[in-house]
Parts: structure tokens; sequence; C-alpha cells
């Protein structure tokens, strides 16, 4: 498959709009009555808020930052950007005064646009709170959210003013499309430039290797603001020319009304929301692949979803600087969908190496490494660490650990930086938290390191428990995985039990917070 030459999204987009504008491009599932917009009504309102944005001054390649849910509202101003050839900056809604001022700083975006409430949380605070911080921001619009209607909202005065001819300001291949923050898995976020040829690759591939038609109904339960749904969700849609269905605050009830009454077919989201519909009272039926990310789907959840949601369950790996690499089909045996990440998708390529940079032989853990034409454009600002990231050859380190089996199918063993050495012999968390998440007890489980002054580093197990149990001691948890044959050096050698993982918006655990936790407990424990 030649990615290299994907048509471009916009030009999809504009595809859609003139032969079936009436279609249904959204289904906004974050009010008590689904809001609808089809692909004629969305594209005027797109015009309108890029007709208000340029009369504020948007030039071309200007970034643009908003903290908005996952909404009609999101999706018109994202397309209304992309008319202007200005470059989308979305912020999580759940991101706070820090993070917000940061990447308001490092964007350089001189418009920020924010609901005025969300999840009782008073954006007006926030931004009051660091607009003295930010001397390059001119305007702030907020956006009432007792006022969604589409009909009678001006989207807090992005809708008012005239339509001009936004002709001559049509992006090409190499404008930039979207401006993403890391989402801090090691706490230290990067400005992730792509552009619009390297996007449109990424759904080529997807939807080819995927076999997605405009038949199918697009969920999008991640955050928009996340490239899982911004790429995987908003953009698929648009790509296919398919209906887009969206919701803001992860809920059981709103999923099922996005699969049985909405008619979703296709989603890609992070593991948990997998788990928690398969182990929900009645689930949901009517999907037909559920491609889940952010982890290895473990084996018993593969079996227990495919099951409980009658559709196919897959794993996937991809970044926010690479997209999509790696994805299982639903035509792959059962036992490599589960545990796995998939395998390489057609037109790009994967590889493991040693420490020297050699390639190694399947089954041999080492840096994993992609090459795809979906590859992002650089880091903003810090084109140096774009440049360090690649090798020679121009495939892009991830930073993970993985090995790649006889058959080509990739399974994740860690972060470099989240490795166990414990006094020289490497801990495979990721097989310790394969088998542990199958114990009656865990809900969810991670494993990191915690310092030890004799042997450098020992494991510490930190779990969830499934309501209805009593937390496992340690030596429960070690005769659970001496049952299943785990050596002893590898047993976990301390438990702790937390509420709820720290999680990205992907999905993807911070394996950092832990890690600061146990040393910090570790600390007070030796002064106490």
């Amino acid at each position: 498959m030649d990615l290299t030459h994907a048509p471009l999204f916009i030009d999809k987009i504009d595809e859609t709009i003139r032969s079936h504008p009436d279609r249904i491009a959204i289904v906004d599932l974050s009010t008590d009555e689904p809001i609808t917009l089809t692909y004629a009504r969305l594209d005027r309102l797109a015009n309108r808020v890029a007709s208000k944005l340029v009369e504020l001054g948007v030039e071309p390649g200007d970034a643009v930052a908003y903290q908005l849910p996952s909404s009609w509202e999101f999706i018109a101003l994202t397309l209304g950007l992309w008319r202007i050839s200005a470059t989308p900056c979305p912020l999580l809604p759940s991101l706070r005064e820090r993070e917000v001022k940061f990447i308001m700083q490092s964007s350089g975006s001189k418009l920020l646009i924010v609901p005025d409430e969300f999840r009782k949380f008073s954006y007006r605070q926030l931004v009051d709170a660091i607009r003295d911080e930010l001397p390059v921001l001119e305007h702030v619009f907020v956006l009432p959210q007792s006022v969604r209607r589409p009909e009678v909202s001006d989207m807090g005065g992005l809708l008012t003013g005239e339509t001009i001819d936004l002709t001559s300001r049509r992006p090409g291949p190499n404008t930039y499309s979207e401006l993403l923050y890391t989402s801090g898995t090691t706490g230290e976020p990067k400005g992730v430039l792509h552009t619009h040829q390297t996007l449109s690759s990424a759904l080529l591939a997807h939807t080819t290797t995927l076999s997605l038609t405009a038949d199918d109904r697009i969920w999008a339960p991640s955050p928009l603001a996340h490239q899982t749904g911004f790429l995987y969700g908003m953009l698929v849609s648009f790509y296919l020319g398919a209906t887009g269905i969206y919701q803001a605050i992860w809920n059981v009830d709103t999923a099922r009304a996005a699969i049985e009454e909405h008619g979703a077919t296709f989603v890609q989201a992070a593991m948990p929301f997998l788990a928690d519909l398969t182990r929900s009272e009645v689930p949901p039926k009517g999907l037909r692949i559920f491609v889940a990310t952010g982890a290895a789907v473990p084996r018993q959840l593969a079996r227990e979803a495919r099951a409980a949601l009658a559709c196919n369950v897959t794993g996937g790996w991809g970044s926010t600087e690479a997209c999509l690499v790696c994805v299982g089909r639903p035509s792959d045996p059962a036992e490599k969908l589960a545990g796995t990440d998939g395998r390489v998708i057609d037109g790009m390529a994967i590889r493991i190496v040693d420490d020297e940079g050699n390639v190694v032989p399947p089954g041999v853990e080492g840096s994993y490494q992609v090459k795809t034409p979906a590859m992002f454009a650089t880091y903003l600002h810090h084109h140096e660490w774009y440049e360090e990231s690649h090798a020679g050859d121009g495939f892009f380190d991830t930073g993970d650990l993985a090995l790649i089996d006889e058959d080509g199918f990739l399974k994740l063993t860690g972060r470099k930086k989240d490795v166990v050495n414990r006094g020289g012999e490497k801990i495979p968390v990721v097989e310790i938290e394969d088998l542990l998440y199958q114990h009656e007890a865990i809900a969810d489980v991670a494993v990191v390191a915690m310092p030890d002054p004799r042997l450098g580093e020992r494991a510490c197990a930190y779990i969830v428990v499934n309501d209805g149990h009593e937390a496992p001691e340690l030596s429960q948890i070690t005769d659970f995985l001496g049952d299943r044959g785990m050596a002893k050096i590898y047993w976990p050698e301390r438990v702790e039990v937390i509420d709820e993982m720290p999680r990205t918006a992907s999905g993807k655990i911070q394996k950092y917070v832990l890690r600061n936790d146990i040393t910090e407990k570790l600390n007070a424990e030796q002064k106490a």
C-alpha cells in the first residue's frame, strides 16, 4: 500500500459535502437530547467560524488553542481552523493552570477558547488565574454550556459576522494540521506537529487495513483533544464520509446508547473502556470492531469481551508522533489478537534492535523502532529532539521495549524507563501484569521499580481491587504467580493498594507517578 500520496482528508471532507450533503456527520451525545448535524450544516458552521477567525487576525500557520469537551462545537472549530490553514491546538479538558499556561506559552496562541463550566469546573476562573502570564493572548472566547443547540448558540461569539471567501487559505499537504502535546507518561510534554499529509497517510492506512467504509458509524468515547479521539474518531469518520458519534463524559449508559440506539460499529479506545463495557450488567451489542490501545489486551479480558460484546476485539500500537503502526486484523488467530499489539500495517515498518542498533531475532527483547509515512513533522521549538529520536535510516525510536514473534506480532514489554533492574536481572513487568490481571480480586495492576540500596531496584505491584473482594496480601500474590510458573526472582516484593490508576487520556498508566509515590513512601519509612 502506497501511503506517501494518500488523498488529503480535507479533500475527502469536501467530497462528502458535495456528494452527500444531507448525510449525518455528527451525533453529539453530550446533551440530554442528542444533537445531530449533517455534513452541509457542519460545513456552514465551520465556514462561519473560519471567517470570524480571519476577522480576528488569525494567519495561516498560527496555532489556536481550545480546551473544549468532545462536542459539535469542538468539531466545527477544528474544521474552521483547517479552512484557513491555521493549526488546531486542542487541550484536554482535564488540564489545569500549570499545564494550560505551559501549552499557551509554548504554542504562542493568541486565542483561547473554553467552556464556561464543564464537570463542575470553572474555566473562566482558570483563564483569570493565568491571563497575566500570557502576554500574547489577545482573545478569550467562553462558550456557555447552558446554550448548546446549534440553532441558538453563537459559540461564545465565534459564529458572529459574515462568511467570507476562504479559497485562498486552503491548506496544502505540508500545512500543519495539528499541534498536540504528549500526554505525559514520563512527565515531560512535547509539542508534536503533524501535517495534512502525515495524518492523511495514517487515515488511509487505518481505514484500508480494517476495511472500514462510509456505512460504518465511528464512535469516539475518547477525548477529541487526544490523538485517539482526534484522529481515530473524528478524522476517521471524516475520511470515510461516515457518521461520527461523540460522548464527552465516559458513562456506560451513554456508551450503550451510542452502540444500540445510534448504531456505532467501530471504536478505537483505551482498554479500560473495553473492560467497563464487557463487565457491565448488560453488555451492549452491535459493535463490529473494538481496537483497544494503550496496552495489550489481557487474554482473559479478550475472551470475555468477544463473548459479551459479540464483536471483534483487537489490539494496536500507536503514538502521538507515529500514529497507529501495528494493529490486529479481525481475521488474525484469536491467540494472537489477545496479548499482543497486533502486526505492522502495510506501507509501514517496525524492528527491534539491541543497544548497538543491531536488529535482533524474533522473540528477543530490544528497543522498538518504527518507520512510517504518517510520522510527525517535528517537535515545536525543539527539532533537535526530533533528530535525536531518529536513527540515520529514518527509523523512530519509540522509547518502548518490545519483541516481535516469529509470526510478526508485536508485544510491548515496557518503557525503557519502566524497566525494573533487580541486581542486573530485568524484570518482565508486562508479563507479571498480564498474569496478575487474571487474579479474581484484581481489577487493575501496574508493576514499577522501587529503589533498593543493595539490588538497585525491586518490583512493587500497585493494584486496584475488584468490588466485593478483599485486597490480596503479598504472599497471596506471589503464590498466585508461583502457581503459574513464574520464577521467584520476578515476583513483586511489595504491594500497594490504590483506588484507581493514574492514567493519561488515552488510558496509559502514568508509571512515573507510581514510581514517585513508592519512592516517597520508602523515604518516609526510613526516616520514621
